[in-house]
C-alpha cells in the first residue's frame, strides 16, 4: 500500500452540484482515513485553474445552463484531459457523465461538444424524463486483466437525455429497475474513466464501487489495482443494511414515482 497522498479532486460544485453529489467525495475520504490513508480534498470553483495533479476527479449532475457553462469552462482550460492523460480517475455523474461524452444537448435541444474522454453521445428523446430508483444487475469494472466485481448498483436517477455508447466503452452493468442509458445498459466505463447516472450521492449508497475508484487512484503502473485493506465489519453494516433495503424496495417497485396522466398516455 502506498503512503502517498490521494487527492480528491471536485470540480465546479456551483454548477454540478445538484442531487448531493458532493456527498461522493465526502465517502472517499472517509474510506481513507478509515484506513490511514493519507488524503487532501480539493474544490475547485468554475473561475479556477484545473489542478492537473489530483488522483480522483469528481463531476456532480446539474441542470441544462450550468452544464453546458461547465463544460465550455473545463474544454477552454484542459487540465482534466491532461490529468486523464497522467492516469487519474474520473468519476461522473448525470450531467457529469454527458459533458465527458462527444456531445450533449443543452435546455433548447441544441448539441454541444463535450470533452470526448468517453465515447458517448447524449441525445434527448420524445420519451417521458427518467426520474426514480435506478438498479443494476452485478455491475463490475474491467482494467487490462482484472475486473472488479461490484455487485448490483443502487442510487436514484433524473434526467431527460438518453446515451449511447460507442464500440469502445463498455457499460457498468446492466438495468434491473429504471431508465439508465436508456438502452438496457447503465453507466460508461473507460479505463479508469466512468460514468453513470446514479444520483444518492452514488458512492456512499455503493461502498464496493468507492473503493474500487481508491483501488485504481492508488494502483501505478506495475500494480494497477491496490488492494485495499478490509474495513472492520461494523463499519458497512449499517450500510449493507439500508443497500439491502433500498435493492428490495426497488426491485418491489416500491419507490417508483407517480407519473401524470401525460407520461402514462406518452409511454402507451
Amino acid at each position: 500500500m502506498t503512503a502517498s497522498t490521494v487527492r480528491i479532486v471536485s470540480l465546479f460544485p456551483e454548477l454540478l452540484g445538484t442531487y448531493g453529489d458532493g456527498g461522493n467525495a465526502m465517502v472517499l475520504a472517509r474510506r481513507l482515513q478509515w484506513r490511514d490513508i493519507p488524503h487532501e480534498h480539493v474544490t475547485v470553483d468554475a473561475t479556477d485553474a484545473i489542478p492537473t495533479s489530483g488522483d480522483i476527479y469528481l463531476v456532480g449532475g446539474g441542470e441544462d445552463g450550468p452544464q453546458t457553462e461547465a463544460a465550455r469552462r473545463l474544454l477552454a482550460d484542459g487540465g482534466l484531459h491532461t490529468a486523464v492523460e497522467r492516469g487519474a480517475v474520473v468519476f461522473a455523474v448525470c450531467a457529469g457523465m454527458q459533458i465527458l461524452g462527444h456531445r450533449f444537448p443543452d435546455g433548447t435541444g441544441r448539441d454541444q461538444p463535450g470533452l470526448g474522454l468517453l465515447d458517448c453521445v447524449t441525445i434527448r428523446v420524445d420519451r417521458p424524463r427518467a426520474v426514480g430508483e435506478l438498479l443494476t444487475t452485478d455491475a463490475s469494472i474491467a482494467l487490462d486483466d482484472t475486473t472488479m466485481l461490484l455487485g448490483p448498483l443502487t442510487g436514484f436517477e433524473n434526467h431527460a437525455g438518453r446515451t449511447v455508447r460507442g464500440e469502445s466503452v463498455r457499460s457498468l452493468g446492466a438495468v434491473a429497475v429504471g431508465e439508465g442509458n436508456g438502452d438496457g445498459s447503465e453507466g460508461i466505463v473507460a479505463g479508469r474513466v466512468i460514468g453513470t447516472y446514479l444520483h444518492g450521492p452514488a458512492l456512499a449508497r455503493n461502498p464496493e464501487l468507492a473503493d474500487a475508484l481508491l483501488s485504481l487512484a492508488l494502483g501505478d503502473t506495475l500494480t494497477p489495482l491496490t488492494p485495499l485493506t478490509p474495513l472492520d465489519a461494523e463499519v458497512d453494516a449499517e450500510i449493507d443494511a439500508l443497500r439491502a433495503d433500498r435493492i428490495r424496495a426497488a426491485r418491489a417497485h416500491e419507490l417508483a414515482p407517480r407519473r401524470s396522466w401525460r407520461d402514462r398516455l406518452r409511454r402507451t
